[in-house]
């Protein structure tokens, strides 16, 4: 079962389920006992769950069931660079570390922090949950508190970016796709995840969905829009990229969700 530390998550969420144990076994961190509890105590609220002595601590996870993007996951990322852009806790980027990736870069603008306080009224510092991981695995991946329309700051170019959740909580998704762009390498390849849009044509209506604050997650107001594939493929072709495919259409909680791969060239 999972264990959590005192704070107001600890009662608010459901038990751990198998779907998130199975995603977080495919990162066993095998810590001890003493430093996975300590790890626990010092990160107020988790965002990913992550098994963190290989098998019976948990840490308790507000984002359930991360099943539907294991499939679309590179198995083998050696000799590659990767970009976690909205990284948070930064589960996506251990596991591409741990997928032998040459280099790992995670950023995230910390803008979570008043998400994370208007939702559970929890105080984060920004940031806690990945040191504590990466201590923990004696992690070589990079943590930047950047915004990802600054991503140009980085000055590099990746071969894979990953985009999980972000582009939906964007106000100008054209742009971030084209600051995007900027920094994959010319054969390089984006994964996105985002917020989809129910009972449409994915293949030929290039629909842009605006829901009200509100209306995805209760009290979250930054969920903006919602694509369908053909809408997010016309998107990626203004910014400047190759093929836009359409990996998956999950519905997650009851809501719609794209999956895709867009190509550098």
């Amino acid at each position: 079962m999972a264990i959590s530390p005192a704070s107001t998550t600890s009662t608010s969420l459901p038990p751990l389920t198998p779907a998130e144990r199975e995603v977080a076994d495919l990162l066993p961190i095998g810590a001890s006992d003493a430093a996975a509890r300590a790890a626990l105590e010092r990160v107020p609220l988790w965002f990913h769950t992550f098994s963190l002595d290989g098998g019976s601590l948990y840490t308790p996870g507000v984002a359930r069931d991360h099943r539907y993007r294991v499939p679309v996951l590179p198995t083998d990322l050696r000799g590659r660079s990767v970009l976690d852009v909205g990284a948070f806790d930064g589960f996506y980027a251990f596991l591409a570390e741990a997928r032998g990736a040459d280099r790992v870069v995670a950023v995230d603008n910390e803008q979570y922090r008043g998400w994370v306080r208007s939702r559970w009224g929890v105080e984060l510092e920004g940031g806690e949950g990945f040191q504590a991981i990466a201590e923990l695995l004696g992690s070589q991946a990079v943590y930047r508190r950047l915004d990802a329309f600054d991503l140009d700051e980085l000055g590099e170019r990746f071969d894979l970016v990953l985009c999980f959740g972000i582009l939906h909580r964007v106000e100008n998704p054209l742009g971030l796709l084209r600051v995007l762009r900027r920094r994959l390498s010319e054969r390089g390849e984006i994964l996105v995840d985002t917020y989809g849009v129910t009972g449409r044509d994915l293949e030929s209506e290039a629909v842009l969905h605006v829901p009200e604050p509100g209306e995805v997650y209760a009290r979250d107001d930054f969920v903006y829009w919602g694509f369908t594939g053909e809408a997010l493929a016309r998107l990626s072709h203004h910014a400047g990229f190759g093929d836009c495919r359409v990996l998956a259409t999950p519905i997650v909680d009851g809501h719609p969700r794209i999956i895709a791969r867009i190509l550098g060239a």
